[in-house]
């Protein structure tokens, strides 16, 4: 049996432990019911302010979607800028260009007039008078069609077939050096007088012969001026000589050349002296080779082979005696000197009477002098002094010299331009 006072302290002990055990689980519930307070009063705040939680992430939608219309924006705006940036520099870059191929142009132009070229002749008549002595560009490029077919042979890669052509004429209608002729066409001394004495060569092969030819009787007395269709309708030729000077003594042949002793005696040995036959109508028909000036005009007149030309019945007029009538007799012609009858001088009989008075031999004798100065005039190399390389005889076969040519193409020049000069 237990004692009393045992069973009161075990009772004590279990009442300690049951409280101990009830304040543990009031604190487990008040720990609950916290949790769940606050639980409960966050959900009871959101039910109390639904709205202003929606204005909330409304806001913040609205915000982000400012920032982003923002951000659009100023994309757009930089884009913009830069199209904008590039569009100005576009329109810039196309006046530039513009402007640019403006002035190409007028420096194309001006260079194109400065220049000698046949765009550049072929609309400028006056151009091609003072480069080339031709009265047109027409002329120009049928003087030129008529030596192409003859320019194969030549081998000159800087110059085109035009632009020796030109050159060529230049230096006969300006009487250019050969260095000035070099500048202006951009090729070497030695290009430029080799290709002026190929070009002679050429143009006195086959342009004199079809512009500088003796005419018939029937075309002499179907133009024939009226000047002379009373006084001298068998008029063939009117001749004359002139003269040339040139730098340096030159041996023609056999014919010897002595020092001066007097001016009348240097003149007359520093020239070169040539024949030539104007027809009534103002063309020349006749050139011969040049002889020193000392030789007569008899023996030029006589050895030229003018006289072959003559037919029965033709009659050679000069306005000064040149004693040939003896010669031209021969070939049953008649030479009549215009200013005056001198019996057997004419080749006619003896008291018959005079061809003419003064006034004709004067009209004649302008009429030659007239066609000889308008050649010197149009091709200045013909008034001298000629370099002594052109007065070389250029070829073995031939009794010609450079110059002789150049003579004969000037002349044959000449007849293909339009102003001839008709007896007045």
């Amino acid at each position: 049996m237990k004692e009393p006072g045992t069973v009161l302290e075990i009772r004590d002990s279990d009442k300690q432990e049951a409280r101990v055990e009830a304040a543990n689980a009031l604190l487990f519930l008040q720990g609950q019911g916290q949790s769940a307070a606050a639980a409960g009063g966050d959900q009871v705040q959101e039910e109390e302010h639904p709205e202003a939680s929606m204005e909330e992430s409304a806001s913040s939608s609205l915000s982000t979607d400012e920032d982003n219309d923002e951000d659009d924006e100023c994309m757009s705006d930089s884009k913009r800028g830069r199209f904008t940036q590039v569009s100005d520099v576009s329109a810039n870059f196309d006046s530039i260009l513009k402007a640019l191929k403006k002035e190409n142009q007028t420096l194309r132009e001006s260079v194109e007039k400065m220049s000698l070229s046949e765009s550049s002749l072929r609309n400028d008549a006056e151009k091609v008078k003072f480069y080339t002595g031709l009265p047109n560009y027409f002329v120009l490029e049928t003087v030129m069609w008529l030596l192409v077919p003859h320019m194969d042979a030549m081998k000159n890669v800087k110059l085109t077939k035009f632009q020796q052509l030109l050159l060529t004429l230049m230096r006969l209608r300006l009487d250019l050096r050969n260095q000035d002729l070099a500048y202006r066409f951009g090729v070497k001394v030695g290009t430029v007088t080799r290709t002026v004495h190929q070009m002679v060569g050429i143009m006195s092969a086959t342009l004199v012969p079809t512009a500088v030819f003796w005419p018939s009787r029937a075309e002499l007395r179907k133009n024939l001026p009226a000047a002379l269709r009373a006084s001298h309708p068998d008029c063939a030729v009117i001749i004359d000589c002139f003269t040339v000077p040139y730098e340096e003594p030159v041996s023609r042949g056999n014919q010897q050349v002595t020092a001066p002793s007097s001016q009348g005696a240097e003149m007359t040995h520093n020239v070169l002296k040539y024949l030539i036959g104007v027809a009534p109508q103002g063309v020349v028909t006749f050139v011969s080779r040049g002889v020193l000036g000392n030789i007569s005009d008899k023996s030029l007149a006589e050895g030229c082979g003018l006289l072959c030309k003559l037919l029965p019945g033709d009659v050679v007029l000069a306005s000064r005696n040149l004693d040939i009538a003896d010669s031209v007799a021969a070939r049953g012609a008649l030479f009549r000197i215009a200013s005056g009858y001198q019996g057997e001088a004419y080749g006619g009989p003896e008291g018959s009477s005079p061809a003419g008075s003064s006034s004709e031999a004067l009209s004649v004798q302008k009429h030659v002098h007239r066609v000889i100065s308008m050649v010197k005039r149009r091709y200045a190399m013909l008034t001298g002094p000629v370099e002594s390389p052109f007065t070389a005889t250029s070829e073995r076969t031939s009794n010609l010299s450079t110059f002789d040519k150049i003579v004969q193409v000037a002349c044959a020049l000449n007849n293909l331009c339009i102003s001839a000069a008709p007896l007045e």
